[in-house]
């Protein structure tokens, strides 16, 4: 009898362990499906299990990155109009020009320059004083309204661990743009 027994366990854990694996393979399989051919290196069908499962992980760790990108973007979004909406009530108020104004974020830079069309400036002079005090361009954008010329300028710094020296940037376009 407890051979029989025995017999039948085994059938069982046999059982179980090709259910198992059949419910990994459909697993692996979905997975596979969820990812976009133009992700895969080769044909989608000479993958082994293993290889899908590499594709699998590389595409999420690229979504990953594009999520930061877009959140970064989304922050500077916010950040343009913040300044926009902060320029605009000091408008009603009424300013002299021209205006200078630097923000400085981690490794990002925004410089906000306001000027009349009476009275302009070089911008190339403007992007070299960034690229010499260790920043790089990354977009650069102007819109005239009125009489007036806004100018908003997106950089990084060139090394992170370096970075940049927002103050000294402003008294260098102060000095350049007065």
């Amino acid at each position: 009898m407890k051979s029989s027994g025995g017999g039948e366990g085994k059938m069982e854990r046999k059982t179980v362990e090709k259910n198992r694996r059949m419910h990994m393979k459909n697993l692996c399989l979905k997975l596979s499906s969820l990812i976009p051919k133009d992700q895969y290196n080769t044909s989608k069908d000479t993958l082994t299990q293993e290889d899908h499962l590499v594709q699998a992980a590389s595409y999420i760790k690229k979504l990953r990155e594009r999520i930061e990108r877009l959140k970064e973007r989304r922050e500077l979004n916010a950040s343009i109009k913040r300044i926009n909406r902060d320029i605009s009530s000091e408008m009603m108020i009424g300013f002299r020009l021209p205006v200078v104004e630097v923000r400085h974020d981690d490794a990002n830079l925004e410089v906000v320059l306001v000027s009349s069309l009476n009275k302009t400036f070089a911008f190339h002079e403007v992007i070299s004083v960034l690229e010499e005090e260790g920043a790089e361009v990354i977009n650069a954008s102007f819109s005239v309204v009125g009489d007036k010329i806004f100018h908003t300028i997106h950089s990084q710094a060139i090394s992170s661990r370096i970075g940049v020296e927002s103050s000294r940037i402003l008294e260098r376009l102060k000095e350049l743009i007065s």
